[in-house]
């Protein structure tokens, strides 16, 4: 079982850590926008 530590699996799993990560972030950022736009707007 060794060599699934170095296997195209950890490799994978790393790949989707990192793309779930990017999402979030980009969600984060986009409802932060959002709502900079929402609290600027005149009522």
């Amino acid at each position: 079982m060794t060599d699934m530590m170095n296997g195209p699996m950890t490799g994978m799993l790393m790949a989707g850590c990192g793309i779930a990560i990017l999402l979030v972030g980009a969600v984060l950022v986009l409802s932060v926008m959002a709502l900079i736009k929402y609290l600027r707007r005149p009522a």
